[in-house]
C-alpha cells in the first residue's frame, strides 16, 4: 500500500472521501496491519500527510479497503475539491508521527 519515499514519509496512492464522523479514519484491518510493520504498535493513530495538511488517521470497520475519509473540516483542509478522488498520500514514518502527533489536536485535520 506505500512504498518508500523519503527519510520521514512513505508515498501511497487512496481515495480520499468524506465521513460523517469526528476523525479521519482507515480500514481498521489496514490500520493495525501498517500500524504494526511500520510504527510498531496499533494504539496510534497513523499520520497522513494529504495535500499540504497532516492528518491523525484512525481505524474504523465502515471504510472501503484503498480509502482514506475525512470529516468534513479535515477534507476541506487537505484541499480534496471533489470527493472521492483518487490522491497521493504521504505516511510518516514512525519518527515523524511522533513529533508531529505533539501538536495541539484542536485543528481541522487533528493536530
Amino acid at each position: 500500500m506505500f512504498e518508500q519515499f523519503s527519510s520521514g514519509y512513505y508515498l501511497g496512492r487512496l481515495y480520499v472521501e468524506p465521513y460523517g464522523g469526528e476523525r479521519a479514519v482507515i480500514n481498521r484491518d489496514h490500520h493495525e496491519r501498517v500500524a504494526e510493520q511500520l510504527y510498531e504498535t496499533d494504539d496510534e493513530p497513523l499520520v497522513m500527510k494529504i495535500g499540504s495538511t497532516h492528518v491523525a488517521v484512525h481505524g474504523a470497520e465502515d471504510v472501503p479497503g484503498r480509502t482514506v475519509a475525512l470529516p468534513e473540516s479535515a477534507l476541506s483542509a487537505t484541499g480534496t475539491d471533489n470527493p472521492p478522488t483518487l490522491r497521493e498520500v504521504f505516511l510518516a514514518k514512525a519518527d515523524r508521527a511522533r513529533q508531529l502527533l505533539e501538536f495541539d489536536p484542536g485543528g481541522p485535520a487533528g493536530f
